[in-house]
């Protein structure tokens, strides 16, 4: 079993959890060599297994079921590991890097020099509608590659415009790839699996519940030197992707709106809290300092 064999076994096995493989990866980092002499009591250890799921954890690693899975995964997936080279660097500095990174479409994608995280309401409306066709162009033209969720609304729409702008766009989302949430973006995510790039550290079959969505949210803040919020409610999950991108020391701009609109009041106390107000597209060019816009 070699290095990347070993964390996708681990990655499909119940009880480990994120922290856990994380814990590992950084483990063998510090100790190179030493995965033969690893045993599932020791590997429990090192990623802390809670003690309720240690013992399911330790049966199930080397378990015929989990063996099946690997062997599937590496027949019918593409996967990235922490250790691959073609790991995306910003991503390995943000919190919390996935250990496995299930992928379809253009991996050069994530050697992209510019990657800004497009995300905001599931709600479209004609003003995102507005901000993103503005915007949109000029973001493509300067070669900036768009990152966002395939989720309804600002997320759809970011990647739709950066393609319909002749751009490239990679998709993030909280199931496994072979499975579309929601409904209503199979064809887009479909299209971009074979033209652009998307992403999951999601296995085969994995269904979207509630906190993986919140989970995928650390990855599009963690592949960009930016994020952009167009429209959020006060408590929108896209919040939780602005405070993941802060937390990893990147920039964080949004769309400013009106006071009585509920779509854009979670943009105006970013705004009030510091993020930089959007009105322009050189206001995202000038986040980033290396461009030289045309």
């Amino acid at each position: 079993m070699n290095l990347n064999q070993f964390l996708l076994r681990l990655h499909l096995t119940p009880g480990i959890g994120l922290k856990g493989e994380y814990l590992v990866a950084q483990w063998l980092t510090n100790h190179p060599g030493q995965l033969r002499n690893l045993l599932p009591s020791e590997i429990s250890e090192i990623a802390s297994v809670l003690p309720q799921h240690r013992q399911k954890f330790e049966q199930s690693f080397m378990s015929d079921k989990v063996s099946q899975a690997l062997a599937r995964h590496e027949k019918e997936s593409q996967y990235l590991t922490f250790f691959d080279a073609q790991y995306p660097a910003l991503l390995k500095e943000s919190w919390l890097p996935p250990v496995v990174l299930f992928y379809q479409g253009n991996l050069e994608l994530l050697n992209a020099q510019r990657l800004l995280s497009v995300v905001g309401s599931r709600k479209r409306s004609a003003y995102s509608e507005t901000v993103l066709n503005r915007l949109m162009p000029t973001l493509i033209e300067n070669q900036l590659v768009i990152v966002s969720g395939l989720a309804a609304g600002v997320d759809s729409l970011s990647h739709q415009l950066a393609l319909r702008n002749h751009g490239h766009t990679i998709g993030v989302i909280g199931t496994g790839l072979n499975l579309s949430y929601p409904a209503s973006s199979q064809k887009l995510q479909q299209y971009m699996a074979q033209h652009e790039l998307v992403l999951s550290e999601y296995p085969l079959d994995a269904v979207g519940k509630k906190y993986h969505f919140i989970e995928r949210n650390r990855l599009i803040a963690g592949l960009s030197q930016a994020t952009l919020v167009v429209q959020a409610q006060e408590k929108s999950g896209s919040l939780i992707t602005t405070s993941l991108a802060l937390q990893n020391n990147r920039d964080v701009m949004a769309i400013p709106g009106r006071i009585d609109d509920p779509l854009s009041c979670g943009c105006n106390q970013l705004i009030q809290a510091g993020a930089k107000a959007v009105l322009t597209a050189q206001d995202i060019l000038d986040e980033y300092p290396s461009l030289k816009t045309k």
